[in-house]
């Protein structure tokens, strides 16, 4: 690597960085919109065209306001605990590949920070550091409701942290690799001539993991049990206020962006898409951009229409489904790919797809039937009885 090679990282960090901060007002702003009308309310349409500039005023807002700060504090881990969470949230983008890339002279310069071996890796490693600034925020405040949210978010985060990581294992033994460029190389091409070679089909049960899990991972709703206001103010960032509270705000959407694109890299072909023959290398960048903004929506969407579900029923899901599916379609997944030594992948497909749907239809069956017993109790002489 010479100084030019330097010079050119240096300048994919900044476009980069640039990227999502204006992805970020940009998520901020159509989320309000996407509400408000699922709401039959108008939503931010006072500062630039159509409200798209209000994001940019309340950040500027925040910048300039007064920076609080309870007497019971830890100063130095207080100041700190933003910039543990939002740091990360940067560094997970570097290894999502957003296009295909071009050439000036004999140089390759790609729409990726950094093209490692490991990223799928690094992506789970820069997941697991956030949070530490969500427990530090917590028990650096000195008071009650951001220690209760910081110890919910703790155990919610490892919790689903293994079912997103065993949908990840699926994927890379499924693709042979840990690199997030491999990957998206190893969707190239077709199946029958028309259908798109994306992992979605081979790992759709991955697929339905990983993106809840990823939901619970960035405590957004119905899993915003860290910061279930009704219960506990604001959680972990109750007493912050000013650039601080701007930083955690940031992580968070941060955290959303990122994460669809890495479900976009990891089950949709990442930029691989239909190349119109004008403006070759722009298309790349525009599939990648389109079914990352279809995945942002699934989060507004899901924030807008699903309740918020109890902390107990949280860790269930996580523990006892999330955990085990992942285990068995990790297995299921190795043994496609070892076993067709011996059989054909079809053949070895048409006996275990019916055996995990039956499998999945009785644990369905399960919690449906413990749902209405649970209901039916309640009925009985429970809670609504009580009241």
């Amino acid at each position: 690597m010479d100084w030019l090679d330097v010079v050119i990282v240096a300048i994919k960090a900044v476009v980069v960085f640039g990227f999502l901060l204006v992805s970020v007002m940009m998520t901020i702003w159509v989320e309000r919109r996407i509400v408000a009308f699922m709401q039959q309310r108008i939503g931010p349409n006072r500062v630039g065209p159509f409200g798209m500039l209000q994001s940019l005023a309340d950040g500027v807002k925040l910048f300039f306001k007064e920076d609080l700060r309870p007497s019971s504090a830890n100063e130095p881990v207080f100041s700190l605990a933003p910039l543990f969470s939002m740091i990360p949230a940067f560094m997970a983008f570097a290894i999502v590949p957003m296009g295909k890339g071009f050439h000036i002279g004999d140089r390759t310069i790609t729409f990726q920070l950094a093209d490692l071996n490991i990223g799928v890796l690094f992506f789970l490693a820069m997941g697991s550091l956030m949070v530490y600034g969500v427990v530090l925020a917590g028990w650096a405040s000195g008071s009650a409701y951001p220690l209760l949210g910081a110890v919910r978010s703790t155990a919610q985060m490892i919790s689903y942290e293994m079912g997103l990581g065993l949908a990840a294992v699926a994927v890379t033994v499924w693709a042979g690799t840990l690199s997030t460029s491999g990957i998206v190389d190893a969707q190239a091409g077709t199946y029958l001539g028309f259908i798109p070679r994306w992992f979605i089909f081979p790992q759709f049960p991955a697929f339905l993991l990983f993106l809840l899990a990823g939901l619970a991972e960035t405590n957004r709703p119905p899993f915003d049990l860290p910061e279930a206001e009704t219960e506990l103010v604001a959680g972990y960032h109750t007493e912050y206020s000013g650039i601080k509270f701007a930083m955690f705000f940031l992580a968070e959407y941060l955290h959303v962006i990122t994460t669809s694109a890495l479900v976009v890299t990891l089950f949709l072909g990442g930029w691989r898409g239909p190349i119109l023959p004008f403006l070759e290398p722009v298309w790349p960048l525009v599939w990648f951009m389109g079914k990352m903004g279809a995945l942002i929506f699934f989060f507004i969407w899901a924030r807008a229409t699903i309740p918020r579900i109890r902390y107990d029923r949280l860790m269930e899901i996580g523990w006892k489904i999330f955990i085990p599916a992942g285990l068995a379609w990790v297995m299921i997944t190795a043994t496609l790919i070892v076993l067709p030594q011996e059989f054909e992948r079809a053949t070895l497909l048409a006996w275990i797809g019916p055996i995990f749907g039956l499998a999945a239809v009785v644990l369905l069956g399960k919690v449906t039937r413990e749902n209405l017993a649970a209901l039916r109790a309640a009925k009985e002489g429970g809670a609504f009885g009580r009241r």
